[in-house]
Formats: C-alpha cells, structure tokens, sequence
C-alpha cells in the first residue's frame, strides 16, 4: 500500500534527506512538501496524508503553531514534529499539542525509520527520557520550570531574546509588529518574574534553551 507523507521544512536540502530515507525503506511512496505555513496548510487540506512531518522552527508561523491548527481541523493526522532542539527542551511541549512523537534532526537518519513505523502503527513515538518527563510532570504538575507556561510565540520570543536580537530584528523574522513584540515581551518578564533580557538570557543558558 503506498504511503501518504506530506514533508514541511524550509530547507529543500532537509526535505529531499527525509524522502530518500523514507523512499528506502517504504519503496512506494507518495510526497507532499511544504516550505512553509501557508504550503503546510494547503497540502494538508488537499487530501488524507498518513503521516506529516513537521518542522519545527517554520518561517512566519512556527510549526507548534502550526501543528495547533492540525488539530483544530480535529482529524485524526498523525504529526511526527523535527527540531534541532534537544528533546528535553521541546519534545513534551508537542506531545502536549497533539503530536504523535519528536525527532531531532541529528538522530533522524537512524530513528526516522523507525518513528514514522511506530506512528503509523497508531502509537506514539516516545523516547525513554521523553516518557520520564511526562511522568514527571504528571506526579509534580507544579515542578514545571517558568518557560514551560509561555505560549508558542512567547517561547520562540524568549528563544530570540536569548541569542541577542533587539526587538526590531525579532518583529523581521517572526514577521510582527514591534508593539506585539514588545508586548510579548513584557509577558515573559511577567510570567518568569524577571525585570531584563540579561536576566531571561542567563535563564535560557542554565536551562539548556537553545537559541534560534
């Protein structure tokens, strides 16, 4: 039976990686891409794909975003999210948001195989450190560390804000405005209780928060 895989990433070079991968292993299969939100969405609507592959750092709208608006379409769309986040960082926040399970893209030659098989099968892709952090979380649901209650947007705001960009230059590449940057801004100071970038920065180098 052919396989149905619509592949959302930005860099063509990472999406023809996953085909020749998946096309070894699969032999027929049938390939969407997408390069962005409004591609993810339009490929997404156009038929039922077994399986989407989403990244998650998507130009305009990130991939949590959009892996939201998956789920409001309240299908029953397996996602199998990809990030260059270490999956302590991120990988229970897509769980969470309805993803079937979460690969790095440094591991994905040897474990993309094997997490489209287990997602296929109608399981979830769970790693054994990913399972100890959701019961974590489940037995000390106030244990949660500040970053984990920002929003999708507030996050990637604080992932920018750590890695040294002004307020201008993160409204360029979320393609905000200022003021709703500033705004978000002034949210994450509140939700963390901190009063600075240089304070929010320091928080995401103890914590591990990699920088966009």
């Amino acid at each position: 039976m052919i396989k149905k895989i619509l592949i959302a990433d930005d860099h063509s070079i990472v999406r023809n990686g996953l085909k020749q991968i998946l096309t070894s292993e699969f032999g027929e299969v049938e390939f969407g891409e997408a390069a962005n939100s409004i591609e993810v969405m339009r490929e997404f609507k156009k038929q039922l794909w077994d399986i989407v592959i989403l990244d998650i750092n998507m130009p305009g709208r990130s991939g949590l975003e959009i892996l939201q608006e998956i789920r409001a379409e309240k299908n029953d769309a397996k996602v199998l999210m990809l990030s260059m986040h270490p999956e302590e960082q991120i990988a229970v926040r897509t769980l969470k948001l309805g993803a079937s399970g979460y690969l790095t893209k440094d591991t994905a030659d040897k474990e993309l195989i094997d997490a489209v098989k287990h997602i296929l099968s109608g399981k979830k892709y769970i790693t054994p450190s990913v399972a100890e952090q959701l019961v974590t979380n489940m037995s000390n649901p106030t244990g949660r560390p500040p970053h984990e209650f920002l929003s999708e947007r507030e996050f990637q705001t604080l992932q920018l804000i750590a890695s040294g960009k002004t307020v201008s230059q993160i409204a360029v590449e979320l393609s905000l405005s200022i003021p709703t940057v500033s705004t978000y801004r002034a949210r994450i100071l509140d939700k963390m209780s901190m009063k600075t970038n240089a304070e929010l920065t320091n928080y995401a180098v103890r914590n591990r928060i990699s920088m966009l």
